[in-house]
C-alpha cells in the first residue's frame, strides 16, 4: 500500500543443487551445530549459506571457521582492509560473485577506500603487483618462482616483507579454495546479496517467471531423496565401485609394483587427465562482471604438461606440507599453520564409515584416489602411491567433476553435481567437496611455499 518494493528470495534454500528439505533447517539442529551457527553469526554478522551447506560436516566446519576467522579478523601481518580486498581479488579471479560481492561489504566496512572498488589500477601499487601471483596460483601454480617472490619482496617502496606475503598467500588460496566449494555446492546469494532476490510479485503458482528462467521449475520433489527415479544399473553403481575396493585391497595384499611400474602409472594418470575435460557448450549462470578487480582477464587452466611444455614432476618426497611448508608459514604467521594442518587432516580424515546405503565400510582407499588425483592434475606425485587404482575408482563423469571443480569451479552446472555418485546422500557429495576445496588448497600452497623456501636459501 505504501509502494514500497518487498524482496522475496529467488532460490530455495542456500544451495542451487541440493533441495531445500535436504538441507539442515536453522531450528532443528543440534547443539553442536547451534554453537557453529552462533559463532558463524557472531564472526561474519549472518549466517551465510556456506555455512549452511558446509555444517553437513560439523567438525569440518569448526576448523574452517576458526582458520577464517583467524585469517581475516585476529592479529597478523596484513591490515584488516588489505585482507578483505585480497579475499576480493582471489574470488574474482574464478568470477565467485558471491565470495566478491560479501567481501565487498566487509572491505567497506572496516573502512577500505571505495575507490579501490572501480579497478585494481585504483588500488595500491602493493596490491597490484600481487595480481601476477593470484593468477598463477588460481589457474597454473606449478609455473611459480623463486624470481616471482624475489619481484615482490625485492620492489623498493611497495615491496611485501616475508610475513605479510605468506599472509596473503595463505588468504589468496583460501579464497581460490573457497569459490571452487561455492561452485561445486550451487551455493545460493542469500536475499540481500545481488542476485539473492527479485521485487516480482508472486505468480499464480508462487514462482515467478524469473525463478523459471533460472532452473527453479518447482522440481525439488523429483529429487527428493538420492534414490528416487534413479535406474537400477545406478543403484549398483555402489556395490561396483565397493568390489573394485576390495579387489584393489586384495592386490596390494598380494603384490606390489616396482618403483619404475609406479612411476609409469604416474604418468599415465597425468597424461589422461589432460583429457578429461568439462562440456565446453554448457555455460555456468554468468555472474556480474567482476573481472574489473583483476587483470589479464583471457588468462585460465591450461594443463599441467601441455604438448611442447615441460614441467618437471613435483615429488612430494622433496617437499612436502608435514615436512616443510608447515613450518615456514608457522615461523612467519604464528598459529596459522597449525589451523591449516588441522583443517587439512580433519578434510583428509574424515568418515562415517557409510557408502550411501551401506554401513561400516572402510573409505579411506577412495579419498586417498581423490586426493592423490587432483595432486595429480596439478603435477604433484606420491611416491609410495599405485596411480592405476584411480581409474579403478573414479568414474569418467566423477572425473570430469573433479576437474571442473577444481580448476574452472565457474563452469560447474547442476547436471555434473547429478551424474557422479547419483544414488549417494547429498552429505556425501559435500564431503567429497571438502576434500576437493583442501587438495586444491595444499597444492597451491605447496608451489608458492617452495618457491619462498628457494627464495630464502
Amino acid at each position: 500500500e505504501l509502494g514500497i518494493r518487498i524482496p522475496r528470495p529467488l532460490g530455495h534454500g542456500p544451495s542451487r543443487f541440493i533441495p531445500e528439505k535436504e538441507t539442515i533447517q536453522v531450528g532443528n539442529e543440534d547443539a553442536t551445530m547451534h554453537t557453529l551457527f552462533a559463532d558463524s553469526f557472531a564472526t561474519l554478522g549472518r549466517l551465510d549459506n556456506v555455512t549452511l551447506v558446509m555444517v553437513f560436516h560439523p567438525q569440518y566446519l569448526e576448523s574452517f571457521l576458526k582458520t577464517q576467522h583467524y585469517l581475516l579478523q585476529m592479529d597478523g601481518p596484513l591490515p584488516l582492509h588489505y585482507r578483505h580486498y585480497i579475499g576480493i581479488m582471489a574470488a574474482a579471479r574464478h568470477q565467485c560473485s558471491y565470495l566478491v560481492n560479501l567481501h565487498v561489504n566487509d572491505f567497506l566496512h572496516v573502512g577500505g577506500d571505495p575507490k579501490w572498488l572501480n579497478g585494481l589500477e585504483n588500488a595500491p601499487q602493493k596490491l597490484q603487483n600481487l595480481g601476477e601471483l593470484n593468477k598463477m596460483l588460481a589457474h597454473r601454480p606449478w609455473l611459480i618462482t623463486k624470481e616471482h617472490i624475489e619481484q615482490l619482496l625485492k620492489t623498493e617502496e611497495n615491496s611485501w616483507s616475508l610475513a605479510e606475503l605468506i599472509h596473503a598467500v595463505v588468504l589468496l588460496t583460501h579464497y581460490h579454495s573457497l569459490a571452487s566449494f561455492t561452485f561445486g555446492c550451487g551455493i545460493s546469494p542469500e536475499i540481500d546479496c545481488e542476485g539473492g532476490h527479485t521485487f516480482r510479485p508472486p505468480s499464480v503458482s508462487n514462482y515467478c517467471i524469473c525463478e523459471m528462467t533460472n532452473g527453479y521449475h518447482g522440481m525439488d520433489d523429483v529429487h527428493a531423496s538420492p534414490t528416487a527415479g534413479i535406474p537400477v544399473k545406478s543403484v549398483c553403481e555402489v556395490e561396483a565401485l565397493m568390489e573394485k575396493m576390495k579387489q584393489l585391497q586384495e592386490c596390494r595384499d598380494e603384490e606390489e609394483a616396482s618403483q619404475e611400474e609406479m612411476a609409469t602409472r604416474f604418468e599415465r594418470e597425468k597424461r589422461e587427465s589432460m583429457f578429461v575435460c568439462s562440456s565446453e557448450d554448457e555455460e555456468s549462470a554468468p555472474a556480474r562482471d567482476v573481472s574489473r578487480h583483476f587483470e589479464d582477464t583471457s588468462y585460465g587452466y591450461k594443463d599441467f604438461s601441455r604438448h611442447g611444455m615441460h614441467v618437471p614432476t613435483f615429488r612430494v618426497q622433496d617437499y612436502s606440507w608435514e615436512d616443510h611448508g608447515y613450518s615456514l608459514v608457522n615461523r612467519l604467521y604464528p598459529d596459522v599453520g597449525q589451523l591449516l594442518d588441522e583443517k587439512f587432516h580433519i578434510a583428509y580424515n574424515l568418515t562415517y564409515n557409510t557408502m550411501a546405503m551401506h554401513k561400516d565400510v572402510d573409505t579411506s582407499m577412495l579419498r586417498r584416489a581423490i586426493w592423490n588425483y587432483i595432486h595429480c592434475m596439478f603435477g604433484i606425485r606420491y611416491d609410495d602411491y599405485d596411480y592405476g587404482e584411480i581409474n579403478q575408482l573414479l568414474d569418467r563423469s566423477f572425473k570430469v567433476y573433479i576437474k571442473t571443480v577444481v580448476c574452472t569451479p565457474e563452469k560447474t552446472t547442476k547436471r555434473m553435481y547429478d551424474s557422479f555418485w547419483r544414488q549417494f546422500e547429498h552429505s556425501e557429495k559435500v564431503h567429497v567437496n571438502l576434500l576437493l576445496v583442501e587438495a586444491r588448497m595444499q597444492a597451491e600452497l605447496l608451489y608458492a611455499l617452495r618457491a619462498i623456501t628457494r627464495y630464502m636459501t
